[in-house]
């Protein structure tokens, strides 16, 4: 391996730890402030989460998918080109706020959140994204030291002046989003001075070549957030705050496995890229199916230990919420099982239906939550994000299919994985009230799974060998 691929693995590798280490934190501190809100403060806290990760692709036109081009394109000019994407994102940001403000009745009512807290969100979203586009400089020139540093630190302070004025603050909800924000932006703030000193002033013209890039993906990027967010702000909507807290703790405890979903095909993606370069369908098509076979194994012991795992996170204030989890951790395999098509579509260049199926979710995901969350509650919400994620499945294999690289993977085995999936989340769902069948299903589970390990020690390691080299990898 070259002295750059040698650097570009390393930086990779970083990035991936210091990644999964703050997602990670996530689960390490719900605990605490479960414990510290009210349920209804909790779920306005949600609700706040739920509308920046849409308002963050509205406002900012998510200009950091554009330098992945423009540090090519704007080489010998680079840093004058992210200081006019920032200030694009910039002026996006301040129209918005002042629309907000301006009709602020309307605003309060409609997000169910107050003005300070949306201003607040504009300016989280404004500093956050140029904290990100940062990262993403710094990742592309594989300098991965100082923005891991960073994120650390600002995991770090956020937890910890959330602590703080958590339990010195009169309004707890308050100094949660305050706390959890004020790092980003302060640290933000000195990166935008930062590039403001290098690129010196803004150049419009650039404001098109950004458009051109990010605008494509927008309605990809805004379903996928509409499909994963919707739930919590239409549980606050019909149902109230207290509602949104239970469901929102359980769906991140079931979601759980979507960290190492992340983390996994960071590093399958570029060995299937490699492959398919080398028209290696068969090692794809072999190994798939094991790699298929590990995550559904580790959503299905997630859902086994579901009530364990709320318990911890929030107690029994939050326990009702146990049967959000069997279809959340479904959704995530499913989740698991299209981003396997994606690969594929994105390798290929063919992206354009990715928009199509995405919308198609979303609107499928909206109109279930309208139908049935006023009848059935929020567990409702977390069957019809199921219903959106078989749906994106569907499509993205029928994608696949119609750019005719179907034979990557046995469509027949992931098809009867989803089913076989699909039977064990009813199977676990109706134990969870018979504990001893529960505990007995969790050892006989635990011993299965130490005997795969031994006797599939061989296939492992060549697993652990396709994240060190571009070696073929043949099973």
């Amino acid at each position: 391996m070259s002295s750059s691929n040698i650097k570009a693995f390393k930086s990779g590798i970083w990035y991936i730890v210091a990644n999964f280490l703050t997602a990670a934190s996530s689960f390490l501190i719900t605990p605490v402030f479960t414990r510290l809100l009210t349920r209804e403060q909790y779920g306005v806290y949600n609700n706040f989460t739920s509308w920046q990760s849409i308002f963050a692709i509205l406002c900012t036109f998510n200009v950091t998918a554009s330098l992945i081009c423009a540090r090519y394109d704007y080489k010998d000019n680079l840093d004058q080109y992210i200081f006019s994407a920032i200030g694009m994102s910039a002026a996006s940001v301040l129209i918005w706020t002042l629309f907000l403000n301006l009709f602020s009745g309307w605003s309060q009512n409609f997000f169910s959140l107050s003005m300070i807290y949306l201003n607040l969100m504009m300016a989280h979203i404004f500093f956050m994204r140029v904290f990100e586009m940062f990262q993403a400089q710094q990742r592309y020139f594989f300098k991965y030291r100082l923005q891991i540093i960073l994120s650390v630190l600002s995991t770090l302070l956020s937890f910890g002046l959330s602590l703080l004025l958590v339990t010195h603050m009169k309004n707890k909800l308050s100094g949660r989003i305050i706390g959890s924000i004020l790092p980003d932006i302060a640290i933000g703030f000195c990166i935008f001075l930062i590039f403001w000193a290098r690129g010196k002033r803004i150049r419009f013209g650039y404001w098109k070549y950004t458009l051109k890039i990010c605008l494509p993906y927008i309605p990809h990027l805004l379903s996928m957030t509409v499909l994963n967010s919707t739930d919590r702000i239409m549980i606050t909507k019909i149902c109230g705050a207290a509602d949104n807290a239970l469901y929102s703790l359980a769906y991140t405890c079931g979601s759980m496995v979507t960290i190492l979903l992340t983390s996994i095909n960071s590093a399958f993606s570029p060995w299937l890229a490699e492959r398919l370069h080398e028209n290696d369908i068969k090692s794809v098509h072999s190994f798939s199916k094991y790699y298929i076979i590990s995550f559904v194994c580790i959503a299905v012991g997630v859902m086994l230990v579901a009530p364990e795992v709320l318990y911890i996170l929030g107690g029994k204030p939050y326990f009702a919420a146990i049967y959000v989890m069997p279809p959340v951790a479904m959704g995530c395999i499913c989740q698991f099982l299209y981003t396997m098509m994606v690969n594929i579509e994105q390798i290929k260049g063919k992206t354009i239906g990715m928009a199509f199926a995405s919308m198609a979710a979303a609107v499928l995901n909206y109109a279930l939550n309208l139908l049935l969350i006023p009848r059935f509650g929020y567990i409702a919400a977390a069957y019809t994000t199921l219903a959106g994620y078989l749906l994106l499945l569907g499509l993205h294999m029928w994608l696949v299919w119609r750019i005719r690289m179907s034979h990557a993977y046995s469509y027949r085995f992931i098809v009867g994985t989803v089913i076989a999936a699909g039977t064990v989340t009813v199977g676990i769902n109706a134990i969870y009230n018979i504990s001893i069948i529960r505990y007995i299903l969790i050892a006989a589970y635990v011993i299965a799974l130490a005997v795969i390990l031994y006797l599939k020690r061989d296939i492992i390691l060549k697993f652990v060998k396709m994240f060190k080299s571009k070696e073929q990898v043949e099973i």
